[in-house]
């Protein structure tokens, strides 16, 4: 006798579930797509640049061969130059992040 309402409240359950599992299926394919990986630095500037800004301008890691910091550079340059329609800003934070990572700067900021 209980066992025909044990089935049919398996049913019922299994039908549920079931329910809820496409509901979920249907809002997680509509959702908005999220960049896996950022490939340059998002955000504000700090006062003195740091070797960590600098690294995420570039889109290199903090310890990397002095040539990778100069092909990161001419990368992200061309991509923001000026001439090509970029910012005069954004290229001498650009420039300053190379002269970080190299040991070239005395840490006095930007010339903006």
């Amino acid at each position: 006798m209980a066992t025909p309402l044990i089935a049919g409240l398996a049913v019922a359950t299994a039908a549920m579930a079931g329910k809820y599992g496409i509901q979920a299926w249907q809002s997680f394919k509509v959702r908005p797509p999220r960049p896996r990986s950022r490939r340059f630095y998002e955000g504000g500037f700090q006062q003195t640049m740091t070797r960590r800004e600098a690294a995420l301008i570039l889109g290199v890691r903090e310890s990397v061969a002095e040539a990778k910091v100069r092909e990161a550079h001419r990368r992200v340059m061309v991509a923001n130059h000026p001439d090509s329609g970029g910012s005069h800003y954004l290229a001498s934070k650009i420039n300053e992040a190379k002269d970080v990572m190299l040991g070239k700067t005395k840490n006095n900021g930007s010339a903006f």
